[in-house]
């Protein structure tokens, strides 16, 4: 085993072990402190008895990824921007589980505030990676074709939605037991891949690191869940997953290899639309979209199962894709 194949197998076995051997203490610590995750009743009657279950477990994702990027990482330009959105997104997403948790506000921030806050941190970390240089190219590829766009400073509009889309689509996604870590898994292999064939090659180490950190965290987030991740995870794994698209100039790319997310946040957007236009029909059931097959009769664990796959199928896609470039020789 050489050095770089050793780092990659620290970084996923070291982030692994640390969200498996805190969540015997912090999940304890979590019902001690009445850390428990309220129900929403526009949701799903079933899941009125997840009511109370610790939430905020995050916060072992968050440690897992930090602790191990920066054991098996050097600090280069573009590890720096991937944690700045990854623990910047997380720690918005602790605040707004505080609100909820902590001073008894079921919907924590409200949306212009979760928005401002997403948009201020793609503003700073972008005019921070303007700022060095060689790390975001005005361009946007197509992939599976040879196509590129010189977009200009229209690029950094396309930066912010990227971030902030991607961010909540991923949120919008946990919405089930194990549902966000599971459909995570291959997204985050898929950038592991990715950015060993297009570069950054230390992006790889994050990537793995992440993987791990959502591998341990499903010992006690499968169903039924010991623990959620609230939007503390959620919000993180966003940045980490829109931190990899950006980094590996993927962009296009993220919508086929997060698929999942983007069906699931396109569910929400179809529907809200949908029932203003119609004075109130509905064409899903509920949304997200994992609500649509859940009240038709589906079992969580088959919609996380079905999904898992989806994701799956979409990220071994991405990364045919992201071959192109490499057996084409033009990128």
């Amino acid at each position: 085993m050489n050095a770089v194949e050793l780092r990659f197998l620290g970084a996923l076995a070291e982030s692994f072990l640390i969200v498996a051997v805190l969540g015997p203490v912090f999940i304890p610590l979590l019902h001690r402190l009445k850390f428990g995750q309220s129900i929403r009743d526009v949701g799903p009657a079933s899941h009125q008895k997840k009511s109370g279950t610790p939430t905020m477990g995050g916060i072992m994702i968050f440690l897992g990824i930090l602790v191990s990027v920066l054991s098996w990482c050097q600090l280069a330009p573009e590890i720096i921007v991937a944690l700045l959105l990854t623990l910047g997104y997380g720690l918005i997403g602790f605040l707004d589980d505080y609100i909820k948790v902590v001073m008894k506000r079921n919907l924590g921030l409200t949306a212009k505030q979760k928005f401002a806050l997403q948009i201020l941190l793609a503003l700073i970390v972008l005019a921070y990676v303007t700022y060095k240089g060689n790390m975001i190219r005005e361009i946007l590829w197509l992939p599976g074709t040879s196509i590129i766009w010189d977009i200009g400073w229209g690029y950094y509009v396309l930066a912010v939605l990227v971030l902030v889309g991607t961010t909540n689509a991923v949120n919008l996604t946990d919405g089930l037991d194990g549902l966000v870590s599971c459909v995570s898994l291959p997204v985050f292999f898929a950038y592991f891949c990715i950015a060993l064939i297009l570069g950054p090659a230390s992006l790889a180490t994050l990537a793995v690191a992440v993987l791990g950190s959502c591998i341990g965290f499903l010992l006690y987030n499968h169903y039924p869940a010991k623990v959620f991740m609230g939007d503390t995870g959620s919000l993180a794994l966003g940045g980490a997953v829109a931190a990899l698209a950006l980094l590996t100039h993927t962009e296009l790319l993220l919508i086929v290899v997060g698929l999942v997310y983007v069906l699931e946040a396109a569910s929400v957007i179809i529907q809200v639309a949908y029932f203003k236009h119609t004075g109130g029909k509905r064409i899903f059931r509920m949304t997200p979209i994992h609500h649509h097959f859940e009240l038709g009769g589906w079992r969580e664990t088959k919609v996380v199962a079905v999904f898992t796959a989806v994701s799956f199928v979409a990220s071994v896609l991405g990364v045919v894709l992201a071959l192109w470039p490499v057996l084409h020789n033009w990128r």
